[in-house]
Parts: C-alpha cells; structure tokens; sequence
C-alpha cells in the first residue's frame, strides 16, 4: 500500500469516527406515532405522579393531601399548616414520603408523656416514644427499641403498632405486648 492509500484510509477512518460520535451525541430522533387503536406503553422513569398522605397529630389543619412524589415528611407538615403546640422534633421531617403513609406530629403539653418519661399506667405514645420508654415493656430489649424508632423515623411516624411487623426479631407474642402497651 502506498503512503497516499494510507493517508486517504486514515482521513476515511477519522471522518468515520468523527460521524458516530457526533451520532451518539445527538438526540434520539422522534418515535413514529403508533398507528390508529394501537394501545401505548410507556413507563415513567422520572418518578413522577402524586403522593397521597395524611397528616394526623398536633398540625393546624390535619388531613388528607396530596403532594408531588419525592416529596418529605416536612412538606407534608408544612402543607398541613405547620406544627401547633406539637413536638416536631420527634419526627423525622427529612424522611421520604410513601404513598398512602400517616404522618403524626406528637402533641406536647398537660396530655403528653413527658421525653424520657413513661406513662406508669397508661399506654406510651407510638408517635414519641423515645427508646428508653419501650425498653420498659416486656420483650422488647435496648436493642429492638432503638430499631422501633429507627424504623418510625425513616417512616416519618407509624399509622398503627401493626406496621412494627415489618420489623425482624418481632414475633407474635412481641406484637401482642406492643398492642397491650402502645398508643397512636
């Protein structure tokens, strides 16, 4: 091969190149629109769509509402009207919303278990309760409450003692202790 053949298959190649990579650049061209009573499928990547929540609890206007996903707990107390006479530091207000999630802000006041305080004959608030107050009831150890509130602050709070099932190292006989013991 002569060193004008070469130079002519190395500017072919080059151009070649140059020609993909500006096609793998550009945009994806348009997809034909899909003939007459064909159904479509597509699948929403983004995330998109609402979250239905409802917001229960020590909040100005408690309620069902409906919030754009990606949403947090602190946008749903916010759309709420904010916390009124709560305690919103016992929510976790960065957690992610779910759809279909109750978010509970604690009441504070004359009615509430003080932190750190149990209830001697009344039931320990679900939406507060603090690790050393379920460390009280039977079954339940250090280890296993401190995963309880964990599993409640990732959740932005908990609907009912039966979402704690979700929850490994809690059988039936623990469940039934915390039903006995725990309130909303």
């Amino acid at each position: 091969m002569s060193r004008s053949q070469a130079l002519v298959y190395g500017a072919v190649a080059v151009a070649l190149l140059l020609l993909g990579a500006r096609a793998i650049r550009a945009e994806p061209a348009a997809s034909p629109p899909p003939p007459a009573g064909a159904k479509s499928f597509s699948i929403d990547t983004a995330g998109g769509g609402d979250l239905v929540v409802h917001v229960a609890g020590a909040v100005r206007d408690p309620g069902v509402y409906r919030l754009p996903a990606g949403s947090r707990v602190d946008d749903a107390v916010r759309r709420a009207g904010g916390v009124r006479g709560g305690e919103p530091d016992a929510v976790n207000l960065a957690a992610r919303l779910t759809d279909g999630q109750q978010v509970v802000v604690p009441a504070t006041g004359p009615m509430a278990v003080p932190a750190g305080a149990a209830a001697a004959d009344g039931p320990i608030s679900l939406g507060s309760a603090t690790v050393e107050q379920l460390d009280t009831i039977e079954g339940i150890g250090p280890v296993t409450a401190r995963d309880i509130v964990e599993f409640r602050d990732e959740h932005g709070g908990l609907a009912s003692v039966e979402q704690l099932d979700e929850l490994s190292g809690i059988g039936p006989a623990t469940m039934e202790s915390l039903r006995d013991r725990l309130g909303p």
